[in-house]
């Protein structure tokens, strides 16, 4: 790589998966299939045919799910480096960040597989099926989903994600979150939907999935990062194991920053984004945040081959 190209190395999270993700990596580069490998002998379960074969309903289960989009993502990552790829900056969309714990060295990839699946456990059984829903409000200002949100008769919603201008997440109690979207509507947003999550991530109903989650992370060793990470909470370049343990525990019932997180890599002159795993929702996001920014994705061999080319000249 040449010194000219500063990257941000950028993971997708959940909802960027798809039956079939990493087949074709995992056929070609021998790196790829070890990381697999390795990820079903942490989980005790060919991890591999989910990805590859699905059923679409299983690799949709969020403890299937998390996983899943891990291991893909990492040994993509895997090959990107052996390539010659230098991160200056790596960043996680929710699950992503966890990902990119792993690209940073501060937790081992054995460690996220499992941290991950349990994540997605403590997630799924903090609200009980039903009762929580997320929905996506666009066209409206923050402020005015935020004031709409704090002032709900029927209960609890939040803002869950801030993904670019124009794009917030809300998640909450299901009744609460379908009089928002009402409001959301009436209050002129482009499009108000509910989404097909069951999990209202990123909201203090998690907080249970908090407190179980930092009874693990506090038996995993951590090490301070090899490349500077940009938190999902806080929206801020982290260089310690303990701000990064301590953010962990907040970003599962804390608003997730995605737009503020891409605008501070960005305003430290790095403008060469490369998403890293199953699809392109990240990047597409990105170039509603930074629109002169060069985005670049990697999930199968066209995609490496086209990035690899691109970031060599």
């Amino acid at each position: 790589m040449t010194a000219a190209h500063k990257i941000a190395v950028v993971f997708p999270g959940q909802g960027s998966q798809y039956v079939g993700m990493g087949r074709e990596i995992h056929e070609t580069f021998d790196k790829a299939k070890e990381t697999f490998q390795e990820a079903s002998r942490t989980l005790g379960y060919d991890l591999a045919d989910v990805s590859f074969n699905g059923p679409k309903d299983e690799l949709n289960k969020t403890v299937r799910t998390q996983p899943c989009i891990l291991t893909v993502s990492i040994a993509i990552y895997n090959v990107l480096v052996s390539k010659g790829v230098k991160p200056a900056v790596v960043a996680g969309h929710s699950l992503g960040e966890y990902t990119a714990l792993v690209a940073a060295e501060i937790m081992t990839f054995q460690d996220a597989v499992m941290l991950t699946e349990k994540r997605g456990q403590f997630m799924q059984e903090a609200v009980p099926e039903g009762q929580g829903l997320m929905a996506a409000i666009l066209g409206l200002e923050r402020s005015t989903v935020e004031e709409i949100c704090g002032s709900l008769p029927s209960g609890y919603a939040a803002p869950a994600n801030f993904n670019c201008p124009g794009q917030i997440v809300i998640a909450g109690e299901k009744a609460a979150v379908e009089e928002a979207v009402n409001r959301c509507k009436e209050a002129g947003a482009r499009r108000a939907v509910p989404l097909a999550v069951s999990v209202p991530s990123h909201s203090r109903l998690m907080d249970s999935a908090s407190k179980r989650l930092a009874g693990l992370l506090a038996g995993i060793e951590m090490k301070d990062p090899k490349i500077p990470l940009v938190n999902n909470a806080d929206a801020r370049f982290l260089h310690t194991r303990e701000s990064i343990r301590e953010s962990l525990l907040r970003q599962i019932s804390s608003p997730l920053l995605w737009e503020d997180s891409v605008m501070a890599i960005a305003q430290r002159g790095i403008h060469t984004f490369v998403e890293v795993g199953p699809g392109k929702v990240l990047s597409g996001l990105i170039k509603r945040i930074v629109p002169e920014a060069s985005l670049f994705n990697v999930e199968d061999t066209k995609s490496l081959e086209n990035t690899l080319s691109h970031l060599a000249t």
